[in-house]
């Protein structure tokens, strides 16, 4: 459902994107990690039409990025960071205004509308403006938005910051029945619970390369399942076991106090690249 080959982006001198090559697989949950100018976001304005690539390709559900955008606008969902709904409108009518955009039969809009509300959990509150819905309430509209039009694929970006727990968790499982729906996602998330969850597998970019691509099993398969560190010692180095026994055999020599637990995908990317997930 998505392919690039190659793929790169330039910005001058500076390369934002560079030969990027992945594919993902239709239903499947892929997920960007990386930190804050990693090329993510610019990879994924390029799948979706907003940038052109300097050079290599890229198809969205069959349709070239750069040949054929239209088509891919048509196969695409896209639910932003950012907050861009129009607040003037209610949650009915934002949705409702998409569907014009994609030009969608009347009778289709308020279908959709009110099958979309139900599944985001908004019926009860289709007539309020949007600036009386909450953060999560319009996290919720966006996904809304970007399914109105019944894509394919859907891009989120960031799709639960700045929520608290119970709200992302909701998002989550509004993910989770697009998956099993069909509908392929591509995330891009700091959240690293949340790509460890949702994601069938991860790629993790740094300065503009992917520099590791698998499941989020085998990637912490790859450095170790359990990790040893010192509490409250950064300079001693976190160390990686594939058991809890050889861990716990290995601490009996350090002379600090100990945690003993499971590896994380932040693990992984501090291991592979020395940054934060966050940074």
């Amino acid at each position: 459902m998505i392919e690039t080959i190659n793929l790169s982006r330039n910005f001058g001198s500076l390369a934002a994107v560079k030969s990027v090559n992945f594919a993902v697989n239709k239903g499947e949950v892929f997920g960007l990690l990386g930190p804050n100018g990693a090329g993510k976001t610019t990879t994924i304005r390029m799948l979706t039409t907003l940038l052109s690539p300097t050079s290599g390709t890229a198809t969205v559900s069959g349709h070239n990025v750069a040949g054929d955008p239209l088509s891919v606008k048509k196969a695409i969902g896209v639910v932003p960071q950012m907050l861009n709904l129009d607040i003037d409108l209610t949650a009915a009518e934002n949705l409702e205004y998409h569907g014009r955009l994609h030009r969608m039969k009347p009778a289709d809009r308020t279908a959709r509308t009110e099958e979309l509300l139900h599944f985001v959990g908004l019926w009860d509150r289709r007539d309020t403006h949007v600036e009386h819905l909450s953060g999560g309430m319009r996290r919720r509209l966006l996904i809304a938005r970007g399914l109105m039009h019944r894509p394919a694929v859907v891009f989120m970006d960031e799709p639960t910051v700045g929520l608290d727990p119970q709200a992302r968790r909701m998002i989550w499982g509004l993910i989770e029945t697009l998956k099993r729906s069909g509908i392929t996602i591509l995330l891009t998330t700091h959240y690293i619970e949340e790509a460890d969850v949702l994601c069938d597998r991860v790629a993790i970019m740094r300065a503009g390369s992917i520099i590791a691509m698998d499941t989020p099993q085998a990637l912490k398969a790859g450095v170790g399942r359990v990790v040893l560190e010192c509490l409250g010692r950064h300079d001693i180095p976190r160390q990686f076991f594939q058991t809890r026994e050889e861990a716990l055999d290995a601490g009996r020599s350090v002379g600090c106090d100990l945690v003993v637990r499971d590896s994380t995908l932040e693990d992984v990317f501090i291991q592979l690249t020395g940054e934060r997930i966050d940074a």
